[in-house]
């Protein structure tokens, strides 16, 4: 018999899938030999995160006398901690193996790693020099004995340690930073092949020469990993200190917390290691040994080395955003009809110029924005100030709290109020991760209002790199409530009495919860439901549970869930109709779309939010029912499309394990991420007339449980459109 929770997969580790599925993109060969050197730097800085902010919060709840269980898997901290070890483990064995085989590859196009362990003696006499010449004069070694204590070690940054023994000062140990002011990869171009070293195995080959006299014992390379998980301590949330004093003191002491992960190059022996964790206090389980490089940032360079010797065929071929005819307004567009911008492959650049616009438009009263994640160069934050200089009231929510890109934000906050704009910081108790625009304007004596809402950051950066859609409206009702959610927010007020839109913590989840409980009867009724669910991660046990509800109802349940998933697929008379995908790619999948029924009784929403507890019940989340059926029928294509993916979709079977889904044999695949630039490349032209009836839902891959059943056929990209969208070429 089935148990309550058997249809729950843990948070920690079904993040640990999601990342193992990004791994196994370094090692695919349909992907170019550039990209799976991005895939395995963007493992190893997931990972880094994953330490830092998920193993540091469950190591400070082990320290608390109420630690009290997961509410899905009833683990306690320590239990999930016990769990997710042996996977990290089993990761890194895998991404060992995947490093040795990128190394080959690179070998194979020119492109030889230096084994210092095997170098002839012109190598020795040349890399000894540079050593000598380049190196060792800013090097900054430390003893550690009775007279010298054990220095500060920095979180993220590689050491090379070092057990001596000298008759004077007898066992002893040496440390010396590597840190960021070396070159991370050095080059030698020897005809042609290019041959590359990777600094910390140099200083590690050459410090013997560093520390003189003293018999070297044993030595490695390591890393420490800290906790980064700092929450605001309620006792300086004085109302006399300025909230971004305060989050400047957080960072100072995010950067001394305990350390959380030890990693070592390329063994460990167990004198050093028992000596570090003495004096980091960290288990012996979180101590890795690892022959990849312990911070796998080098591989994002050695794919730019790639890139920038002319190897376009290492890498994907290019695809630039699509640009906007140069006489194309945003601003007046929007005032005529809804505009949906779908990023990467439509840019970013008419919503900028929409906010220029604003800026000047005499008409303009006011720009109201939240702020979350900011370019380092951002346009977005120097339209608001021109229009502040232009004398608008210019009005930004910057939330402080997200999380690695404080700092950013203090400095930006500062420039904003600098320049004469508002700007207020948010909840006490709820993080803003609202993406929310409201242009008001006043003509004829009457306000109007222009807003957009977005599924991701105002961040040009990722716009080029993350899935993510923006809906710009001139609906009066609309702008009324985002005028509310403003309001409120300045006011430290949450928001409910909104209708069209969604607006969490209070009138989110509750909506959404409801049109699923309408799949439901209907499916009671005998009359077709389904929903497609499409974000980037779910944890709600309440969600969950209405998901499962709706199952047995028999709702047909599509979910793309990029990331974290605790809800198990497939279960019989659980989950048995709830069908789950992940699709990892070229991109970030980022965007949220919820999609309930079909046909003209179809309703369908985008938000900031996805169905993780911490964005429907501690954040405000911004989202809204989207009724133009042009616009609608656009973001059901895109559901649709994304379920026939045989390129980046893995399927979660009844176990909770994902298996890649494969074309028919002869069959082309269907890369839905690509196939987007094909629907989108005529996104700016004027919008027909006369919108053609939404299509019911076309048969959709099945998940690939057993080995009899085969998988949906796919269809050319241009087949794809003409069935999905009623669209041919122009």
């Amino acid at each position: 018999m089935e148990t309550n929770d058997s249809i729950f997969i843990n948070r920690e580790l079904s993040w640990l899938d999601f990342n193992s599925r990004v791994l196994a993109l370094a090692k695919e060969k349909p992907v170019p030999l550039g990209e799976r050197l991005k895939f395995a730097g963007i493992y190893g800085s997931n990972l880094d995160e994953f330490f830092m902010v998920r193993v540091g919060s469950l190591y400070d709840q082990t320290l608390l006398k109420d630690n009290k269980p997961d509410l899905m898997t009833h683990m306690t901290a320590s239990q999930q901690l016990a769990a997710i070890m042996p996977r990290v483990a089993e990761l890194q064995a895998k991404c060992d193996k995947y490093y040795l085989h990128l190394m080959q590859q690179l070998a194979d196009h020119g492109y030889q790693k230096v084994d210092f362990a095997h170098l002839d003696k012109k190598e020795e006499r040349r890399w000894k020099t540079y050593f000598q010449n380049e190196v060792f004069p800013v090097l900054s070694p430390q003893i550690v004995d009775q007279r010298h204590p054990f220095p500060f070690l920095r979180n993220k940054e590689t050491y090379f340690i070092v057990q001596l023994f000298s008759k004077t000062d007898g066992l002893h140990y040496g440390i010396i930073p590597i840190n960021s002011q070396f070159e991370r990869v050095l080059y030698v171009k020897e005809g042609e092949v290019t041959r590359f070293a990777f600094i910390e195995e140099l200083v590690a080959h050459f410090a013997a020469m560093v520390f003189g006299k003293s018999n070297v014992q044993k030595s490695c390379l390591f890393r420490v990993t800290r906790n980064a998980d700092i929450t605001v301590d309620e006792g300086m949330m004085d109302h006399d200190i300025d909230f971004r004093d305060v989050m400047s003191e957080l960072l100072k002491k995010r950067r001394k917390l305990a350390a959380v992960r030890l990693q070592f190059w390329p063994e460990a022996p167990q004198e050093i290691v028992r000596f570090l964790r003495e004096k980091l206090l960290v288990p012996a389980d979180r101590c890795i040994a690892q022959t990849a490089p312990l911070d796998l940032g080098c591989m994002f360079k050695l794919a730019s080395r790639l890139s920038a010797d002319g190897h376009a065929e290492l890498a994907y071929p290019p695809a630039k955003p699509i640009q906007a005819p140069h006489d194309y307004s945003l601003y007046d567009e929007a005032r005529k009809h809804d505009v949906l911008i779908a990023y990467p492959y439509q840019s970013m650049r008419p919503f900028i110029r929409m906010l220029l616009r604003a800026g000047s438009d005499p008409n303009v009263v006011s720009i109201k924005m939240t702020l979350y994640r900011l370019a380092n160069d951002s346009q977005i934050v120097q339209a608001l100030i021109n229009a502040a200089e232009n004398g608008k009231q210019v009005v930004a929510m910057v939330e402080l709290r997200a999380r690695f890109d404080e700092q950013n934000n203090i400095d930006w906050s500062k420039q904003l109020e600098d320049a004469g704009c508002t700007v207020f910081y948010g909840f006490d108790d709820y993080k803003v991760h609202s993406k929310l625009t409201l242009i008001t304007s006043k003509v004829d004596g009457k306000y109007r209002y222009l807003t957009q809402i977005g599924t991701g950051n105002y961040n040009e950066k990722t716009s080029e790199q993350y899935t993510d859609l923006s809906f710009i409206t001139a609906d009066q009702q609309i702008g009324e409530e985002a005028s509310a959610v403003f309001n409120n927010m300045a006011l430290q007020r949450l928001t409910s009495d909104v209708d069209t839109m969604l607006v969490a913590p209070l009138r989110f989840k509750s909506v959404l919860m409801k049109e699923m409980d309408n799949e439901i009867a209907r499916a009671k009724s005998g009359l077709p439901a389904s929903m497609i669910l499409k974000n980037n991660s779910i944890n709600d046990p309440e969600i969950i549970a209405k998901l499962s509800e709706a199952s047995c109802a028999g709702v047909r349940v599509d979910m793309i869930v990029r990331g974290i998933c605790c809800v198990r697929a497939g279960v019989p008379g659980r989950t048995e109709n709830i069908h789950i995908r992940s699709l990892v790619g070229r991109y970030l999948e980022h965007s949220r779309i919820y999609c309930f029924g079909t046909g003209a009784d179809m309703r369908i929403y985008i938000a900031s939010g996805d169905f993780l507890t911490r964005n429907t019940e501690r954040r405000v989340e911004v989202g809204v029912r989207i009724r133009d059926p042009y616009i609608a029928k656009q973001l059901y294509g895109i559901l649709e499309l994304q379920l026939r993916d045989t390129v980046n979709a893995r399927v979660m079977q009844p176990d909770g394990s994902y298996v890649k889904v494969k074309p028919l044999e002869g069959q082309p695949p269907v890369d839905s991420q690509m196939a987007m630039y094909g629907y989108f490349q005529h996104g700016w032209e004027p919008r027909p007339e006369t919108v053609p009836q939404r299509p019911a839902p076309a048969p959709r891959a099945p998940r690939p449980a057993k080995a009899a059943e085969k998988p949906e056929s796919s269809l050319r990209f241009r087949g794809i459109f003409d069935a999905l969208f009623g669209r041919g070429k122009k």
